[in-house]
């Protein structure tokens, strides 16, 4: 058996789940950017990881957009 070295770089875990990351370009404002620096500075979670959280915030509000199995709940 060969083991898998993993960079901690390019993996985000969710909950017992560890996933690739994948590399995207994102622009902020000036005043985000200072907000989340300060952010880190106070909490030491990385500002991707808010970044990341932020995206799944807006997925989860607008799950009803996007394909997927619909509960009984949602007919």
């Amino acid at each position: 058996m060969r083991a898998e070295i993993i960079d901690p770089h390019y993996i985000v875990t969710y909950g017992n789940a560890v996933r690739k990351k994948i590399s995207t370009t994102v622009y902020i404002t000036p005043e985000q950017d200072q907000q989340l620096k300060l952010l880190h500075q106070k909490t030491k979670v990385p500002v991707a990881e808010y970044i990341r959280q932020g995206i799944d915030l807006i997925l989860d509000k607008n799950k009803e957009h996007l394909p997927g199995q619909a509960s009984l709940f949602d007919r």
